[in-house]
């Protein structure tokens, strides 16, 4: 097994009475709930399996053992991890074993004692079902060297799978690791051995693994826990390379090996790899210095002697709620009126926050947490202000009052989300209607909160639409707040040429949260707000002149030409795949631990705001330090998520009989009969002119003609990963914290992506199965190194909407996936993909770009639609004005 490819499993070792004194107690006390307590922990902390141990002289082991295993099976969160049951004794794991559900681990058998009770034993081990743990010991004792630990691992292998079939996927072996740094010479080379027999045994036994208790390696050191930390992690760092994959650690208590110390890691790894002899010398020489680890944490606390005004500073800055409601009633002991803390020390904390980030020395994720701090802060004095009746004064001591939605039909709001938080974080009152709000909704509340500036945001192209109307009616109600537009599709030149237009009162283009302090501050400063407000409306003056269709692209061709120049296949010679089953298939709760293997985490650092390729940015030199604690946060929530059943995923796919027909539309079949057309996809073609041989692609281009009589097909799917979101969301906001709001919604976007890239790889390998022998990694699946493609309604290669109406009758999506389309064809829950799912070997992504009129008037007519209509959703692709009456086809 390469680096790359090992899937550790951690076995946590804290709910075992002879590794753990605490859980001994615990037990020896008949404190069951305590202990309960410490495999909860186990399972937070990152623990895949559970080893349970119960040998102690002054317990009933068997009765002890059967009781926590009982009580573990009532606790879902707890028992969904498989079970080591491990004992010295076989009664005990047999009285274990006829306690636990499903798979679990017998830790453990060996030939110590002979090869007929080392049989008897996996016999009954086989019986049940379980997997087993071999250790590498014999008659002759337990193995040191990595000789004999491959030999009585290769012996016992096969004793285990010839002579009484025991599946060689079940046994775990045991090469024993011993402490390492003893002063005896002879233990010098005991990691190695582990290491080095490790390699040997994955190589030689198939389909066997390799286990270990890690925590004996750094046995030496007991006592100085952040060095032993960083031994075992350096040890697991080279045992996993060589094939360990599972292991009983304390996973929730490792040091990324990537964050241990250099020079520590060094002398760490001269005693575990025996590189030196002086080696066991030199890490007892600087033990002590790293045994400081608890100083430098207290050192680190030394802002807790501060004044309260600066705690709350450190606080602020630093993203710190732990202390954050006793400093805030110290705060305003000290004041006159409860307000005053929000003005004095908590705004002066944000003021500083403001400076750090204009300056670009704090990044978004760290502002998000800051607005955390301060939220909290003032919720806590809250009730202290209405008792005093001065409420309505907070209000009016903001710097302005914001009013912001996505605009009707649009479900996405991550970024308005963002913005609103960092404007809180500025002292602006922010009133946030949420997701697809009506333009009367917007301005009637305008008026009625009598909002300094309406902000509008939207993620697909009919929003842009929606912006445009919005604006129109601003100015016909004689509205005069700014209008700030944001969003993904959004633009500065479509801002300038199209909502500008729209309203006589100021309309600004906000490309991201940072720029939109600045903005509104500009926007309503008593000097700078007239200033800016004229050079805005006369850049985009200059915009809308340069904006002429002669100057947006290249040259065009007829759209008899660009079909002329299709991409042309030899179909006489091609024989496409057919799918292993024809209609649909649901897929319901999806293990979106699976999913999290297949995030892509790059876009995640984008949504905020932080530029980089993943995992580079971790170590960048400007966003780093942003990016590492953001995405340890996100790990966090993944595992909460995941553990808690949170968030559910739902998804659906579907395969059916298709031909293209009419240079560019696909007929979708009922069968294989191809007699029943259910349903006809649209594609649009480039239009571009083309050189090189290049073709003018259609996505119909990719499916056979039905006039060549080869059987093609098509598939599509939609997946969903919102389902319980938006109760994970409002628990966040009413508890004042948006960081997790933001960071919940931002990852639920990611599983959705994840599924759909999860589903596809299926398709190719199993559904489909015409790539059955892809062997890709995660990288290479998100670069899209495989065949066939995935291209969704409303992106470059199929821009229009309104076909994710055919997706969703095909694979009755709202029913199989739990997804509804709204008016503007935005899918709700807004965590979810959809699109269709092409076959050919040469199927390649690529942009529709501008078209002309012509193929827009073909367009209408094919879809039976007015050309008001087509233009409409085809907007962002159209390479004329549709007001211009001097344009002709």
């Amino acid at each position: 097994m390469s680096e790359s490819t090992a899937s550790f499993i951690n076995i946590g070792e804290r709910t075992n009475v002879t590794g753990s004194a605490k859980f001994k107690k615990l037990i020896l006390n008949g404190d069951f709930d305590a202990a309960l307590a410490v495999a909860r922990q186990q399972v937070e902390g990152g623990a895949q399996v559970l080893d349970i141990n119960m040998d102690e002289a002054m317990l009933d082991s068997e009765a002890a053992m059967v009781r926590f295993l009982n009580l573990l099976a009532a606790e879902p969160d707890i028992s969904r991890v498989p079970l080591m049951i491990d004992s010295s004794k076989w009664s005990v794991i047999e009285a274990g074993l006829k306690c636990v559900q499903g798979k679990s681990i017998v830790n453990s058998i060996s030939l110590k004692e002979g090869e007929e009770p080392f049989l008897e034993h996996a016999r009954k081990v086989l019986r049940y079902g379980a997997a087993v743990v071999v250790m590498a010991f014999d008659e002759k004792g337990q193995a040191d060297t990595a000789n004999r630990k491959v030999e009585i691992c290769e012996r016992s292998y096969k004793l285990l799978t010839e002579k009484i079939g025991f599946p060689p996927e079940d046994i775990i072996f045991d090469p024993n690791i011993f402490a390492v740094a003893t002063g005896i010479e002879e233990h010098n080379n005991y990691a190695v051995d582990f290491i080095e027999a490790t390699k040997r045994i994955r190589q030689m036994l198939p389909h066997a693994h390799v286990s270990g208790g890690v925590s004996n390696v750094s046995f030496s050191f007991r006592g100085n826990e952040p060095l032993r930390a960083a031994i075992h992690s350096c040890f697991l760092y080279h045992a996993i390379r060589a094939g360990m994959d599972m292991g009983i650690v304390n996973a929730g208590a490792l040091t990324p090996y990537e964050d241990i110390p250099p020079d520590l890691r060094e002398l760490v790894e001269d005693v575990l790899l025996n590189r030196r002899p002086d080696s066991t010398d030199r890490l007892l020489e600087a033990a002590d210095r790293f045994k400081a680890g608890a100083a430098k944490e207290a050192a680190d606390m030394s802002w807790r002697e501060k004044p309260v005004e600066e705690r709350l500073s450190h606080a602020l800055v630093n993203g710190i709620t732990d202390f954050i409601d006793g400093d805030t009633e110290e705060a305003r002991q000290k004041s006159t009126r409860p307000l005053d803390v929000i003005e004095g020390p908590l705004m002066a904390g944000m003021n500083v926050v403001g400076d750090l980030f204009g300056a670009g020395k704090m990044f978004l994720p760290q502002v998000v947490k800051s607005a955390r701090v301060m939220k909290k802060a003032v919720g806590y004095l809250l009730p202290f202000i209405e008792a005093e009746k001065l409420a309505s004064g907070t209000a009016a001591e903001a710097k302005g009052k914001i009013l912001m939605a996505t605009v009707k039909g649009d479900v996405h709001d991550i970024g308005k989300n963002i913005v609103g938080v960092v404007l809180q974080c500025n002292n602006y009152d922010v009133v946030d209607l949420g997701v697809m709000v009506p333009a009367a909704k917007i301005l009637e509340t305008a008026k009625a909160e009598k909002c300094d500036i309406i902000g509008l945001s939207g993620l697909i192209t009919p929003s842009l639409d929606e912006m445009v109307y919005v604006a129109s009616e601003m100015k016909r109600l004689g509205m005069k707040q700014p209008l700030l537009i944001g969003g993904a599709t959004t633009s500065r030149v479509h801002t300038a040429v199209k909502i500008d237009p729209a309203y006589d009162g100021s309309v600004v283009y906000v490309p991201d949260a940072s720029r939109a302090v600045g903005v509104v501050g500009a926007l309503l400063g008593e000097t700078s707000r007239e200033p800016y407000i004229t050079e805005v409306k006369s850049e985009y003056k200059t915009m809308r002149e340069k904006h002429g269709r002669s100057k947006r692209t290249g040259p065009r061709q007829t759209l008899a030409g660009a079909r002329a120049n299709r991409a042309k296949f030899n179909w006489a010679q091609y024989t496409p795949p057919k799918p292993s089953f024809l209609g649909v298939r649901a897929f319901d709760n999806y293990d979106l631990a699976e999913l999290a293997k297949r995030i892509d985490w790059t876009p995640f650092f984008q949504t905020w705001e932080l530029a980089g390729k993943f995992p580079a940015i971790l170590d960048d030199k400007i966003v780093g330090e942003a990016a590492k604690p953001l995405y340890a946060d996100a790990q966090a929530m993944l595992k909460k998520l995941i553990d808690g059943k949170l968030i559910t995923a739902r998804g659906v796919i579907g395969f059916w009989p298709a031909n293209s027909i009419n240079d560019d539309d696909i007929e979708i079949y009922a069968d294989d009969s191809r007699s029943k057309v259910i349903a006809v996809n649209h594609s649009l073609r480039q239009q571009m002119l083309r050189d090189n041989d290049r073709p003018n692609f259609a996505l119909a281009d990719f499916i056979a003609p039905k006039k060549s009589a080869v059987p093609d097909y098509i598939g599509g799917f939609a997946v969903n990963a919102g389902e319980g979101l938006d109760d994970v969301v409002a628990k966040f906001k009413a508890d004042r914290d948006d960081y997790n709001a933001i960071l919940v919604s931002a990852l639920a976007d990611r599983f959705a992506e994840a599924f759909a890239e999860r589903l596809h790889e299926r398709v190719r390998k199993e559904f489909w199965g015409y790539a059955a022998d892809e062997a890709l990694s995660n990288e290479d699946l998100i670069e899209e190194k495989y065949r066939g493609i995935r291209p969704a309604p409303g992106y470059p290669a199929c821009p229009d909407h309104t076909e994710k109406t055919t997706l969703f009758k095909l694979l009755d999506a709202t029913k199989n996936a739990g997804l509804e389309l709204t008016e503007s064809m935005a899918m709700y829950p807004g965590a979810a993909v959809s699109g269709f799912y092409f076959s050919h070997p040469d199927a390649a992504y690529f942009g529709v770009g501008r078209i002309e009129r012509d193929q827009v008037e073909d367009y209408a007519k094919r879809k039976g639609m007015s050309l008001s209509e087509a233009e409409r959703w085809l907007s962002p692709n159209l390479n004329y004005d549709p007001s211009d009456a001097l344009q002709t086809a």
